[in-house]
C-alpha cells in the first residue's frame, strides 16, 4: 500500500501494523479474543480515519474524520491500559504502544485545534 510521506499517513499506518501484530500474538498465544478484538478495531481505525481525512472533500469533513481518529486513539489507549493491567500485555510493550497512541492523539488534537481555529 502506497502512503504519502507525512505524519498523518505514516505514523497511524505503522501503529496499525503494530496493533495487528499484537492482536495476532494475543489470539494465538494468550487465547484472548474479546479485548484484543476491541483493541484491533480501535487501533486500526485511527489510520483508516486519518486516510479518509486525507481525502476529505471539505474542511468540515476533514475535521470530522480527524476528530474520529483522535477519539479512536483515546479508546486504543484505554484498551492497551486495561490489557496491561490485566497482564495480557507486558508492561514495557504496552507502555511503548500507549506512548505511540498518545503521540498520535497529540498530533491529531493539534490538527483539530488548528483546523477549528482557522475555520472561525
Amino acid at each position: 500500500m502506497g502512503i504519502e510521506n507525512n505524519p498523518l499517513s505514516v505514523k497511524p499506518y505503522n501503529f496499525a501494523l503494530c496493533i495487528v501484530e499484537l492482536y495476532k500474538d494475543l489470539i494465538q498465544n494468550k487465547k484472548e479474543f474479546t479485548l484484543s478484538k476491541q483493541l484491533l478495531k480501535s487501533g486500526t481505525s485511527i489510520g483508516a480515519n486519518a486516510a479518509e481525512a486525507n481525502g476529505a472533500i471539505s474542511k468540515a469533513d476533514f475535521s470530522s474524520k480527524i476528530s474520529i481518529a483522535y477519539k479512536e486513539s483515546l479508546e486504543t489507549k484505554y484498551w492497551l491500559s486495561l490489557m496491561k493491567d490485566s497482564d495480557y500485555i507486558p508492561i514495557n510493550k504496552a507502555n511503548k504502544l500507549i506512548d505511540n497512541a498518545d503521540e498520535l492523539s497529540k498530533i491529531m488534537f493539534s490538527i483539530l485545534k488548528t483546523t477549528r481555529i482557522g475555520s472561525k
